[in-house]
């Protein structure tokens, strides 16, 4: 009788112990790590607007002063894409030593005035000297800021491609490295990087056409235009 009376309180306990065990295991808050694998190619290889230098060197030669045709026409498109997408003013490095270094300076003073047709302001123009290397070809490089995108680097390639002990490379996805390249070549194909982001604003349409089109209509007139000469000199192999 006694034993009886004495398992009974280490039956308790041994109860008690037990569904202790299976409340813990229950309340487990084990984190689960999920695999960082975007499957958004876009989400794995994003593009990213930033401020980016664009420059342009014109090769400086001793025995001649100025700018040849070649290196006006290389001026006067950087000066032109300085007005559309520009984010600060235009430095100007120009060699201090050297035996290139005169006729450096004479050709510097055409650049400015090259800028300055084209409607750069002279506050806009900073000129700053530079030691070239002993060994090579002095330039006077012109730059300013602009808004650039990119995307990547590609080639990398953290997830296997076939069977391994890793769990995630057994599912469907795609590999790591999928869509990087055309990411990349968006960014760079892209002729304003604003665009990735927001659209444009809407510009006024065209008075003149628009004027056109409503007399037309008054007139009881089909107002479509007509463009008789649009196939002229194509083939007839062409034009079936």
């Amino acid at each position: 009788m006694t034993d009886n009376m004495n398992s009974r309180p280490r039956l308790g306990v041994c109860v008690a112990v037990a569904l202790a065990t299976l409340l813990v295991g229950c309340n487990r808050t084990t984190a689960v790590i999920e695999d960082p694998y975007p499957f958004d190619y876009r989400q794995r290889h994003p593009i990213s607007l930033h401020e980016g230098p664009k420059t342009v060197e014109i090769f400086v030669s001793s025995r001649r002063a100025g700018l040849t045709p070649s290196q006006r026409a290389d001026v006067l498109s950087f000066a032109q894409g300085w007005r559309h997408e520009a984010a600060s003013g235009i430095l100007i490095q120009v060699p201090q030593s050297g035996p290139a270094a005169r006729s450096a300076a004479g050709s510097v003073r055409e650049v400015r005035s090259i800028l300055a047709a084209t409607g750069m302001p002279a506050g806009g123009i900073s000129v700053r000297g530079y030691r070239p290397a002993p060994d090579a070809l002095p330039t006077i490089r012109l730059s300013y800021s602009q808004l650039m995108a990119e995307a990547g680097p590609c080639g990398l390639w953290p997830k296997d491609l076939g069977i391994s002990i890793d769990s995630a490379d057994n599912q469907n996805r795609q590999y790591w490295n999928f869509g990087c390249a055309t990411q990349r070549n968006l960014a760079a194909m892209v002729a304003n990087p604003a665009d990735l982001v927001q659209p444009r604003g809407e510009t006024p349409p065209y008075e003149a056409r628009r004027s056109i089109m409503m007399d037309k209509y008054r007139n009881g007139v089909g107002p479509s235009g007509k463009y008789d000469d649009y196939n002229k000199g194509i083939s007839d192999i062409a034009k079936q």
